[in-house]
């Protein structure tokens, strides 16, 4: 059972207490004053878990600066712009794609945490690393090695981020992974929330039983306290991250001609929008009203979200983020009518957009191509490129297998889709 012990005796070195840091800086102070005009219940940098692998500090960027400047140079990140959201990539130079859709959370996470009194560089950290384990054809992907590795531990994009983050960039010379301080970490595996029960259960809708043997290993080397919370910036990442994908599905579903304009009259939320900008704006064209209505719905969902996080934080009182880890529910949230209303869009999204049989149809043929990849390589591990099969492990299985999952969870929609015509006679097109 994973433990429930209070969030303290992390095996993350120590940092150097705030006042003590800004003797040894030099011009750290004037780029980053430090995290007095932050409100109590923030992450303050002053008195972060660190990092597993002590490091002198940057004396230009705060330490969570500095991780998210990791993470935006890293590779990993850069192969997410050709990583499918929703279309894939070769459909259309416009819609969005892995990584443009994380730099939309990104931005909106940062606004978000500029009204809260928060960490921003935090907030944008997590932001941008959130969809990094993301397979080559987003949830399609997933479902295939989900099914192909189901002996060897599963697959679950969550848990394979960590493994990038923390293993499988090799940029620096004393560490494998990033070495990310312990507040993005563990603000990763829990932006959507606890992870296990109070009683260390893996949630009922966990798609694979192996999965809480790997939680479990990460919890015993970060102890992230899985059954508590997330803090609040990546309380604010997760629900910058709802706020995007549900406007930019809307944009794309629309550039994609899966419905049109005045179909949107089945979401209120929506649809009361579109009737104010028309009424405002006689004439106007399609595209200049859907990204008014992008504009106006993000800017009504973030001060909804601002409001109903404020009037929790009025009644929680938290003195710090513990607090908000402790809280039993979440703090950053929509307000309960609101809620109700994005629900119906997301309803709406779910059988226009996610469900539409053109979607579906290719998804089934790159869950089927990702699956292929999978099963040929588990049985001729031989075939693998140079520097995964030396990793490979032939006489260890579960090692192979291991390295195999990691080797196609990292492929961009193009690699995977010019790798299978290498090796099958027939590869569909996904159009």
């Amino acid at each position: 059972m994973l433990s429930n012990s209070p969030l303290v005796n992390f095996p993350f070195s120590d940092v150097k207490p705030a006042a003590e840091r800004k003797k040894n800086t030099g011009s750290f102070a004037r780029f980053y004053p430090g995290n007095s005009q932050l409100a109590r219940y923030a992450t303050h940098g002053g008195k972060a878990r660190g990092r597993l692998v002590a490091e002198r500090e940057c004396p230009s960027r705060s330490l969570f600066a500095r991780d998210r400047d990791r993470i935006l140079h890293a590779t990993a990140f850069r192969r997410l712009n050709y990583k499918t959201q929703v279309f894939i990539y070769h459909e259309g130079d416009h819609f969005r794609s892995r990584l443009t859709h994380s730099l939309e959370v990104a931005q909106i996470a940062r606004t978000l945490a500029r009204m809260l009194n928060v960490d921003e560089d935090l907030c944008e950290a997590i932001s941008l690393a959130h969809d990094i384990g993301h397979t080559p054809f987003g949830h399609a992907g997933e479902r295939a090695l989900q099914e192909a590795f189901q002996g060897f531990g599963g697959f679950d994009h969550n848990i394979q981020t960590l493994r990038v983050l923390t293993r499988l960039e090799k940029r620096y010379i004393g560490f494998d992974g990033l070495n990310l301080c312990w507040e993005t970490l563990e603000g990763l595996i829990k932006h959507n929330g606890p992870v296990v029960d109070s009683a260390g259960r893996i949630p009922s809708g966990c798609q694979s039983s192996d999965i809480p043997d790997i939680l479990r290993k990460y919890e015993l080397i970060y102890g992230f306290g899985l059954h508590l919370q997330a803090g609040p910036e990546a309380q604010i990442a997760a629900i910058a991250d709802d706020i995007a994908y549900n406007n930019h599905d809307i944009d794309d579903g629309l550039r994609a001609g899966l419905f049109g304009i005045d179909d949107l009259q089945d979401v209120p939320l929506v649809w009361e929008i579109v009737k104010a900008i028309r009424a405002e704006n006689r004439g106007v064209d399609d595209r200049r009203l859907v990204f008014e209505l992008n504009r106006r719905l993000i800017t009504l969902m973030i001060n909804d979200v601002f409001c109903e996080t404020t009037t929790r934080i009025e009644t929680l009182q938290p003195q710090c983020s513990d607090d908000i880890r402790e809280a039993g529910r979440a703090v950053v949230s929509f307000s309960g009518g609101f809620a109700e209303g994005l629900e119906k869009l997301q309803t709406f999204l779910f059988e226009r957009v996610y469900r539409n049989e053109r979607v579906m149809r290719i998804m089934r043929d790159a869950e089927q191509m990702t699956r292929n990849l999978a099963e040929h390589y588990l049985n001729h591990p031989s075939d693998l490129p140079d520097r995964w099969r030396c990793n490979a492990g032939a006489a260890d299985i579960n090692k192979c297998a291991r390295h195999i999952r990691d080797f196609i969870a990292g492929m961009t929609d193009r690699y995977i889709i010019d790798l299978h015509r290498s090796l099958f006679d027939a590869t569909p097109k996904l159009r």
